[in-house]
C-alpha cells in the first residue's frame, strides 16, 4: 500500500478560500485551522470544563450492544475525567454510505492522535451518528462497477412516512437481497466469505438503518477506539433536555442572527447555502418517529400541515419532559454538539463548512464559541487492477478526473471505425437518391401524383442505410470490446457519475479485493489534513 499527496483545484469556492490567507471566509469562523488555534481551543474548553460523567454512561450504554474494545473502554474513561473530543459524522447510509464516511472516521481518529501528540494530554475521537435524519432515498442506496459499467444498487423496501433513520425498520430479507446483489456485482475473491458472514452477523444484530450502520462502523473502527453515539439515541435525546430548552429559549435570536450572517455571507460572495428564515425554528418535532419542521407564527411554534401547534411555554414543557419528541436541524446539531460535548474540533465536508459559516453568531446567542472547524480527508482508492490500466495508457488519476480516459476512448472508437464500408454506404444513398430523382421527374411529366409515396418510399430506405451503418459499427465495436472497457473501467472506478469515487461507492468493493484489515492498513498511513488530495494505492 503506498500513500501519495497531490494538489487538485478546489472546485468549491468556499474550501477553496478557507485554505487560502486572507480571503473573506475567514471572517464567518472563531478560528483559522493552525495549531495556534488548537492550543487557543483547548485553553477554552479548559476554562470552561464540564462533568462529563453522564455522557461517558450515555455513550458507554450505546456502545455495549455493539461490543466495547480495550481502546474505546480507555477513551472512554478519558472522556469521563475530562478529555476533549473531535468529532464528525454522517447519516446512516447503506454499508456505511459513500466512501467519505469512512474518511470522516479517518479523519476524525487521525486529527484526534495528531492533537493528543501537540497538545500532550487525551483527545477522543467521536463520531455522531445523524440517525435523526429522514431522508431515506439519500441513504437507501450505494453504486458498484459491474464489468464496465456503473450500477446503482438500492434497497428495496420504500415508505411514504418520512421516519428517521433510527425509527425505521429493516427488512432484512430485501436487505439481504441487496448485499447478494452487490455482492454479485463485485465479484467473488479470497476474502468474500467473510465479508458476507460480517455483513450478515451485523445485519442479525440490528432492527434498523441506525444499528446497521452502526453496527458495520464498529466492527471497522472499534480497535481505534472510534467512540459512536446517535443524535436520535433516547437517553441522549433526555441528556439533552435542559439543551432544546436553551434553544427554544433563544429561538427568536437564533434565527434572526443565522438569516443575517446569511445573507452577508451571500454578499461575500459565497451564496446562501442554508436558505435561512426569521420564521425558522430550526427544529423538528418527532411524533411516531416520523419529524416535522416547525416554524414561528403569530408566537407559535407550528406545522400547519401535520396541524401542530405549540405555544412556547408548551414547547418548553416537551424540552423538559419528553425530549425525544424534539429533533435538530442543520442550523441547531452545530449547537447541540458544542453543549453535550468538549469539541475541539469539528470535522466535516464541503458542504457543511459552508452551512457552519453562517452559525458564528449563533454560538454567541447561546454564549458558546464555535470549534475549529476542520475539513475532512479527501481520498481515491487506486486498486492494482486500475494502476495498471493507468499505466498502459499512459494516464494518471488526474488525467482520468479531466475526461482523459474518455477522450481516448472516443479517438480510439472514430480510429477503429471502418471508413471504407462508410464511404460505400454513402455512395450507394446518393445514387439511390439520384434514382429517385429521376423517378420524380418522370411521373410528374406522366401527371401522376406520387410525391408522397415516393418520399415515405425513400425515408425507409434511408432507415435500412442507417441500420446497416450501426450494425457495421457495433460489430467493430465487438472487436474492440476489450480496449473501449478499459476506458470505461478507468473512468468508471476513478470518476464515477461525474464526481469523486468517495461519493458513490462503499468501502466493501475494496474489501473485497484488499482483504478485511483495509482498514487497519489505511489507518497507518500519515495524513495530515490540508488542501491536498491523497491517492491510496491497494
Amino acid at each position: 500500500m503506498k500513500l501519495e499527496s497531490i494538489q487538485v483545484p478546489i472546485k468549491n469556492h468556499v474550501l477553496a478560500d478557507y485554505w487560502s490567507p486572507n480571503t473573506a471566509i475567514h471572517q464567518f469562523f472563531e478560528y483559522e485551522y493552525n495549531d495556534q488555534a488548537f492550543e487557543k481551543r483547548a485553553e477554552h474548553l479548559a476554562r470552561n470544563s464540564r462533568d462529563q460523567k453522564e455522557l461517558t454512561t450515555i455513550i458507554r450504554q450505546f456502545m455495549e450492544p455493539l461490543g466495547l474494545s480495550k481502546k474505546a473502554n480507555e477513551h472512554l474513561e478519558q472522556l469521563e475525567q475530562g478529555a476533549m473530543v473531535i468529532v464528525g459524522g454522517q447519516q446512516a447510509g447503506i454499508l456505511t454510505g459513500p466512501l467519505y464516511s469512512v474518511h470522516k472516521a479517518i479523519s476524525v481518529i487521525a486529527l484526534a492522535k495528531e492533537q493528543s501528540t501537540k497538545l500532550q494530554q487525551p483527545v477522543i475521537p467521536v463520531f455522531w451518528i445523524a440517525g435523526e435524519d429522514h431522508d431515506l432515498e439519500e441513504i437507501n442506496h450505494t453504486y458498484t462497477v459491474h464489468g464496465e459499467l456503473l450500477k446503482k444498487r438500492a434497497y428495496g423496501e420504500r415508505s411514504r412516512r418520512k421516519t428517521m433513520a433510527s425509527a425505521t425498520a429493516l427488512n432484512k430479507e430485501s436487505m439481504t437481497q441487496l448485499i447478494n446483489t452487490i455482492i454479485r456485482d463485485i465479484g467473488e475473491t479470497e476474502y468474500t466469505e467473510t465479508l458476507i458472514k460480517q455483513l450478515v452477523d451485523a445485519l442479525n444484530n440490528s432492527e434498523t438503518f441506525t444499528d446497521f450502520f452502526a453496527c458495520l462502523m464498529n466492527q471497522l473502527f472499534k480497535e481505534e477506539g472510534l467512540l459512536l453515539i446517535d443524535a436520535a439515541n433516547f437517553h441522549f435525546r433526555q441528556f439533552e433536555h435542559k439543551y432544546f430548552a436553551q434553544i427554544i429559549q433563544s429561538n427568536e435570536e437564533i434565527a434572526r442572527v443565522v438569516t443575517e450572517k446569511e445573507e452577508e455571507l451571500e454578499r461575500a460572495g459565497y451564496g446562501k447555502p442554508i436558505l435561512a428564515t426569521y420564521e425558522a425554528a430550526n427544529l423538528f418535532y418527532v411524533e411516531d418517529g416520523e419529524r416535522y419542521l416547525l416554524e414561528r407564527k403569530n408566537d407559535l411554534f407550528v406545522n400547519l400541515a401535520a396541524n401542530l401547534k405549540f405555544t412556547k411555554e408548551e414547547l418548553l414543557e416537551v424540552a423538559n419532559n419528553h425530549p425525544e419528541r424534539l429533533s435538530n436541524n442543520v442550523v441547531t446539531r452545530p449547537l447541540m454538539q458544542e453543549m453535550t460535548l468538549p469539541v475541539l474540533a469539528f470535522v466535516g465536508g464541503p458542504g457543511e463548512l459552508a452551512y457552519w459559516a453562517t452559525l458564528k453568531n449563533a454560538f454567541s446567542a447561546l454564549g458558546l464559541q464555535m470549534p475549529i472547524f476542520a475539513p475532512r480527508l479527501h481520498i481515491t482508492i487506486v486498486t492494482r487492477h486500475v494502476e495498471q490500466l493507468l499505466r498502459e495508457h499512459q494516464l494518471t488519476v488526474t488525467d482520468v478526473w479531466e475526461g482523459k480516459a474518455l477522450q481516448l476512448k472516443e479517438r480510439f472508437i472514430a480510429d477503429v471505425q471502418d471508413s471504407e464500408a462508410k464511404r460505400q454506404i454513402q455512395a450507394m444513398q446518393q445514387l439511390l437518391t439520384e434514382k429517385y430523382e429521376e423517378l420524380a421527374y418522370y411521373l410528374e411529366k406522366q401527371h401522376l401524383q406520387l410525391d408522397k409515396i415516393l418520399e415515405k418510399n425513400q425515408e425507409n430506405h434511408a432507415k435500412q442505410f442507417d441500420y446497416l451503418q450501426q450494425k457495421i459499427e457495433q460489430t467493430v465495436l465487438s472487436k474492440h470490446e476489450t480496449t473501449i472497457r478499459k476506458f470505461m473501467t478507468l473512468q468508471n472506478e476513478l470518476y464515477p457519475n461525474d464526481g469523486f469515487q468517495e461519493r458513490s461507492f462503499n468501502p466493501y468493493q475494496y474489501f473485497n479485493e484488499f482483504g478485511p484489515m483495509l482498514i487497519t492498513e489505511m489507518l497507518k498511513q500519515n495524513y495530515s489534513i490540508g488542501k491536498h488530495h491523497y491517492l491510496l494505492y491497494l
